[in-house]
């Protein structure tokens, strides 16, 4: 079996304001295997993008800090590493693809320039082959006329076209990872198939490990091959696509799944809302985290936090009363959590 690409552990980062310590991701480990790809999901909030921003090594103190933990990168401790280390690191071996475009590029710079600049400082080449190169790469995301469209500016792209370009800035320099953060927001549907068809065979071409972090189920299931849900920054379950698709073990992942329409329900299912809110990550609740939102919390839900527990292959879950009930039953029977409590 393969030495994993990436090993996080205890992953502990904290934001300080005026309200008080944020503690957006609060104690989460897996791993990731080279050429692998992996789905982040949960709500707003919950850590997804926290977490990502820990691996690039972009989080700013004084106000956010990386408190405990560890980030092995084929056995290399990113967090021990200094800036100029991590700087050759980031976007040559680890590339990330940010939720805006328009944000991420910067406006007053040619799309050209500013591809260069990442393939001057991560390959040790002279401008002109980093321009062919930086026109192969437009060429690669299907961008007409890549030599030409090398002088345009963000500006003159569309959505669609800008994260094109981000997706070809990300694997100019042939990374071992890719993070791609909700990478089609705001763009159509018939855009993000595109968008999401072509990074993923690009990064199969090119043998890259991709975690895709997303709030869309249904790009997860098309694209993935293992899932770690998270709430309130913990991961609550994690596993094979199959096994989170097919054997949800925690309620939080059945009251995600729930809230999918699919195309093959004859049975036209109500579909499943969860109650309430996430918690404040300053204030967060005793115990279980997702107890005051969950039907099927008890006493000792609300006093102990349960630890992620190791299933068959791997499959993990942070849920006392995990093994009392079939949630995959359920789904297919269209039952809610409300029946099954009561």
């Amino acid at each position: 079996m393969a030495e994993p690409l990436l090993q996080v552990s205890d992953l502990r980062t904290y934001f300080t304001t005026e309200e008080g310590v944020v503690r957006a991701v609060d104690g989460i480990s897996f791993d990731m295997a080279p050429g692998e790809r992996r789905g982040v999901v949960g709500e707003s909030g919950c850590g997804k993008s926290v977490t990502a921003m820990s691996v690039m090594g972009l989080i700013e103190p004084p106000a956010g800090q990386i408190v405990t933990g560890e980030l092995l990168y084929k056995g290399r401790d990113l967090l021990k590493l200094a800036e100029d280390e991590m700087q050759q690191i980031r976007g040559g071996q680890i590339a990330m693809i940010f939720q805006d475009p328009m944000t991420a590029l910067n406006p007053v710079y040619t799309i050209g320039d500013q591809l260069s600049e990442t393939i001057i400082l991560h390959q040790k080449v002279s401008r002109r082959e980093a321009k062919e190169i930086a026109a192969q790469a437009l060429e690669d995301v299907q961008i007409p006329n890549p030599m030409r469209r090398l002088e345009d500016y963000p500006h003159q792209f569309s959505g669609g076209m800008r994260q094109r370009v981000m997706i070809a800035m990300g694997l100019s320099c042939n990374p071992d990872l890719l993070i791609a953060d909700e990478p089609t927001t705001a763009l159509d549907v018939t855009t993000q198939a595109q968008i999401m068809n072509l990074m993923l065979q690009l990064a199969d071409d090119r043998d890259t490990a991709v975690m895709l972090i997303t709030h869309d189920l249904g790009v997860v299931a098309g694209f993935c091959d293992t899932v770690q849900v998270m709430y309130a920054g913990t991961i609550v379950e994690s596993g094979t696509a199959h096994e989170i698709f097919d054997d949800p073990q925690h309620p939080y992942t059945w009251g995600l799944l729930g809230s999918m329409t699919r195309l093959d329900d004859a049975k036209q299912h109500r579909l499943h809302s969860i109650a309430g809110a996430p918690p404040s990550l300053i204030n967060l609740p005793g115990g279980c985290r997702f107890r005051p939102r969950c039907e099927f919390a008890t006493e000792l839900c609300r006093n102990v936090l349960p630890a992620l527990r190791v299933g068959d292959a791997g499959h993990v879950v942070a849920c006392h009363r995990a093994d009392e009930f079939d949630l995959k039953t359920l789904a297919a029977d269209g039952t809610s959590l409300e029946e099954v409590a009561s």
